[in-house]
């Protein structure tokens, strides 16, 4: 088996890793492909080309809809065995994060989640994620003869070569209907939108007073654009915002081109899910935070004062 799969049911994503996977696949000498799953999956796979891919492996079936992590590993399986490849790339989104290792179950093959760089050494793949808590990063050699490793979204970003071409292969699944049963869908509170996927992030933290006090911060996220964050205490604990507003190692960990840090200590627990940060911005009133030992820029005072004055100075040069 010699070969390099990507796949995400998130295009952005998937085209972040074909852009890395591209530089994986010509320093191991593998081919690159991508695998589009679900409805009008073909029309996707002529711009797949343009970022690396040299082979689009397309299919649907009814069994797909909705999505059942078991199917989709079903299908994925059946892929890998159609591209007689030995590696792939998933996002670890929400969604990636359940089928990775159910698609790794399904090879025998080693798993690594969350990973936050991919490298080439002496011809091996070296895939590194977090650990301890976040306090420290772990390099992993999978040793299997497939590998699966699922990695964090917009770690690396969309970039299109020159000159891509490759070849449409339609797969014909042979999938079974899933073995559990939904009995009923309620809808789930849920916050403002996907913060994996975030151009800017407004995160708070405990030096909130109140409630009520998001009323400050909401003119300052829309003033930037952003979307808004938590760390665990202002959703697990005050219950202020949603859990799929929580950002840290048991929450959502993001890439913003900007981050924006009000109140927040800076904790590894929440740090780690915005380290990837492009840049990264700090309001605390405590000098000695360790939130600015990670800040690109950071403004030592009380929320309470320079978010109002931020927020006007904003607005008055977007004209928000």
């Amino acid at each position: 088996m010699n070969g390099i799969v990507v796949y995400s049911e998130l295009e952005e994503t998937a085209l972040g890793l074909l852009t890395k996977g591209r530089e994986l696949a010509s320093e191991l000498n593998k081919p690159l492909s991508v695998a589009l799953l679900g409805e009008q999956a073909g029309d996707r796979a002529e711009n797949t080309f343009g970022y690396g891919a040299t082979q689009a492996f397309i299919a649907d079936s009814p069994a797909l809809t909705p999505f059942q992590a078991s199917t989709y590993a079903a299908a994925l399986k059946q892929i890998m065995t159609h591209a007689e490849a030995d590696i792939i790339l998933i996002g670890s989104t929400r969604r990636g994060r359940e089928l990775a290792p159910r698609l790794a179950q399904k090879l025998s093959a080693g798993c690594v989640t969350d990973a936050i760089s991919l490298s080439v050494e002496d011809n091996r793949l070296i895939v590194e994620r977090r650990a301890l808590g976040g306090n420290t990063v772990s390099a992993k050699v999978i040793t299997s003869q497939q590998q699966v490793v699922a990695v964090m979204p917009k770690l690396y970003d969309a970039e299109p070569m020159t000159g891509g071409a490759g070849e449409v292969i339609p797969v014909s699944l042979e999938l079974q209907g899933p073995t559990t049963k939904v009995l009923e869908r309620r809808p789930k509170e849920v916050g403002i939108g996907n913060l994996e996927e975030a151009d800017v992030l407004v995160c708070i933290g405990r030096g909130l007073n109140d409630k009520g006090d998001l009323s400050l911060i909401q003119p300052l996220v829309d003033s930037v654009g952003g979307m808004l964050g938590c760390t665990r205490p202002i959703s697990h604990e005050y219950h202020w915002l949603t859990e799929d507003q929580m950002v840290g190692l048991s929450g959502k960990e993001s890439s913003p081109n900007l981050y924006l840090a009000i109140g927040i200590s800076g904790q590894i627990q929440h740090t780690v899910g915005v380290m990837n940060a492009k840049v990264i911005v700090a309001i605390n009133n405590d000098k000695n935070a360790p939130i600015f030992k990670i800040a690109d820029y950071g403004i030592v005072g009380d929320l309470y004062q320079v978010v109002p004055k931020l927020t006007e100075k904003l607005q008055s040069e977007f004209g928000q």
